[in-house]
């Protein structure tokens, strides 16, 4: 995309020049890729500074794997607020659907909201056009507990397109600047592996939105389904899928071995953005 400067209370974020990397920094004891090695505030704040080359540090308290139990708007905050007030001086985002957590994590420092609902609860779109905050837009078939459970689609592309720059639309009728807003195409996110794939052959025409497009690909179930490895095991499979996203035109990719991931972005853009 063409280089651009978005605007936060604090600072800006600049899209086009790089590709920038989203950590994966999850304060749960369910997540599905590292099973609750961060689920202690402490080495959750260790990890994220750990993150040296990230850009943004996306955190969350509640897990959003298949068949995930749903967690307390108390205990979230309890989980999310310590450690974004302890990293506050990078660029953090709240990885939330709750508009009760998005609002605490605001106070606590956080200056984007990613919500895998894309904003379903209207509160969240005024906290969020009140703040000023940054806003990721994700495409979501079902919740997080029934999301697997055979998802259809007759064309998964031009329906995720669809959703999304409706949920643009209401976004800015709701007040948010449209500046701040980027898109989430939900790799994995009530789709089968023949889903995923295809939105990641035709991920370019997202762009059609002209808003930052974000890629959330990292150590997935789907790459499992083509490798046989296991969640731990899927980095290389991973870098794959970074690589090609950002030569279709992802801005940010959300990952969480950030120093590897690190590198792929800055060979690929070399060759992309050059």
């Amino acid at each position: 995309m063409r280089e651009l400067t978005v605007p936060y209370p604090g600072g800006s974020l600049r899209f086009g020049r790089r590709t920038l990397v989203m950590g994966v920094l999850n304060v749960t004891p369910d997540s599905f890729s590292d099973g609750g090695r961060h689920f202690d505030a402490r080495r959750a704040i260790a990890a994220g500074q750990a993150m040296g080359d990230a850009d943004i540090l996306d955190i969350g308290g509640e897990s959003t794997r298949p068949g995930a139990a749903p967690v307390s708007i108390e205990e979230e905050i309890r989980r999310v607020v310590p450690v974004i007030r302890a990293l506050r001086k990078r660029f953090v985002s709240i990885d939330t659907s709750k508009p009760e957590v998005a609002e605490a994590a605001i106070a606590a420092g956080a200056r984007m909201i990613n919500d895998v609902t894309a904003l379903a609860d209207p509160r969240m779109a005024r906290i969020a056009a009140r703040a000023k905050v940054l806003v990721i837009l994700m495409h979501m078939q079902g919740t997080p507990r029934t999301m697997q459970k055979r998802p259809r689609y007759r064309n998964v592309v031009k329906e995720v397109l669809a959703f999304l720059r409706q949920r643009v639309d209401a976004a800015v009728r709701a007040g948010i600047d449209r500046r701040r807003l980027l898109i989430d195409p939900g790799i994995g996110f009530g789709k089968t592996l023949a889903h995923n794939l295809e939105i990641l052959r035709r991920v370019g025409e997202f762009r059609v939105l002209r808003l930052p497009l974000v890629l959330g690909t990292s150590r997935k179930a789907f790459i499992g389904k083509i490798t046989g490895r296991t969640a731990g095991e899927r980095r290389d499979g991973t870098a794959a899928t970074v690589a090609l996203g950002i030569a279709k035109g992802a801005d940010i990719v959300r990952v969480h071995d950030v120093k590897e991931m690190a590198d792929v972005a800055r060979v690929a853009d070399a060759i992309c953005r050059t």
